[in-house]
């Protein structure tokens, strides 16, 4: 337990009365704690220092999209404080405090209720989580984007991550380029195709958005009852964006029929049944807030998510591990294989993609 944690408690308004704190969920990023007091519970979070160099922009975006949430929840009727997350304030009224080393702490109500998995085991699970992030992206839609701030600098510019793929097997810095010379000439096809989103955006045929950036079933809660999407969660990495990065990203994530990090390559399939699925829920929530541009260009962003990811692992491997867990030889390498032969798999049904997502558009 951290020792900070009850000075910390102690500096949001919560209840009167005795409280507890447990460690609580898995995520590897910011460390998370439950705090019961009497009836009600809440979610202590430290954000993550490292990964998130200028906490204060986190928190300000947070409070920011979250206020805005709730005012749209409320003009539909909604709950919203069980339709988007609700921070705590301080005695002070801010929505963060800091611990003596420096370390900047939130507090949220806990959102009763509701589960979250951690794969989408069936198409009508990931259909509804592609209601929940197509949900968001259509609440979002009146936001200014451009106000938000960048909270982990160049996160989905696909050219920039080529450039540091790039780097990387200039520096050779693990000596491993030669294990790798098939996998690096795949990714040299795409020198020109990674710059696909960011030049439809420069050419204004779609706009700035604000976006989730990281899309995955876990970051939605499900009504224990009814199964339905109830909130989008983990809003750390919420900043300006385009529509096809979240779109693509779940894709990457929930349309391949293997784990992200499976050897046998000849397991690595691309789901067509799953992607008609959360294009379906997406498309349900989001489709009237996208435009024609923008909803053509979904198969893209699954496409460059996916390759970006790979390109991401790959250039780790040849640094040495460094960025990314580890837990055998070559674990970054298997890694990235697996999101190539995905890229390959979505080339082969790139046709029957585009018409799906012409088809859930109507």
């Amino acid at each position: 337990m951290n020792p900070h944690i009850e000075n910390v408690v102690m500096q949001f308004d919560l209840p009167d009365g005795a409280w507890t704190a447990e460690p609580y969920g898995n995520g590897h990023i910011n460390e998370t704690y439950l705090v019961t007091t009497g009836e009600k519970r809440f979610i202590l979070q430290r954000v993550n220092g490292y990964v998130f160099p200028k906490p204060e922009d986190v928190m300000d975006n947070i409070e920011r999209v979250t206020a805005f949430l709730k005012a749209q929840i409320e003009r539909e009727g909604g709950d919203p404080a069980r339709e988007t997350l609700t921070l705590v304030k301080t005695h002070q009224g801010k929505c963060f405090t800091y611990d003596r080393e420096g370390g900047l702490w939130r507090m949220y109500l806990f959102v009763e209720d509701t589960v979250s998995y951690d794969l989408p085991d069936t198409p009508a699970l990931f259909e509804l989580s592609g209601e929940a992030f197509g949900k968001f992206q259509r609440q979002m839609g009146g936001f200014p984007a451009d106000s938000l701030h960048e909270t982990i600098h160049d996160f989905h510019n696909t050219p920039a991550r080529y450039r540091q793929l790039e780097d990387a097997i200039a520096r050779n810095e693990a000596g491993r380029l030669g294990s790798v010379t098939a996998e690096i000439e795949f990714c040299r096809q795409y020198e020109r195709e990674v710059h696909a989103l960011l030049d439809a955006m420069e050419a204004g045929e779609i706009p700035l958005r604000v976006t989730h950036n990281d899309t995955k079933l876990n970051n939605v809660l499900l009504d224990r009852q009814t199964g339905r999407g109830v909130c989008v969660i983990d809003l750390d990495t919420v900043m300006p964006g385009l529509a096809a990065y979240d779109f693509g990203d779940s894709i990457r994530f929930g349309a391949s029929t293997a784990a992200e990090d499976e050897p046998d390559l000849s397991r690595v399939q691309f789901s067509l049944p799953m992607f008609e699925a959360f294009t379906r829920g997406f498309l349900k929530e989001a489709g009237q807030t996208l435009g024609a541009r923008e909803i053509e260009l979904l198969p893209m962003g699954a496409k460059l998510m996916t390759l970006e990811c790979g390109m991401r692992f790959l250039a780790d491997y040849l640094n040495g591990d460094k960025y990314f867990r580890v837990h055998r030889e070559g674990h970054n390498l298997d890694r990235a294989r697996t999101q190539f032969k995905l890229v390959r798999c979505m080339e082969e049904s790139w046709a029957q993609m585009a018409d799906i997502v012409r088809h859930c558009a109507q």
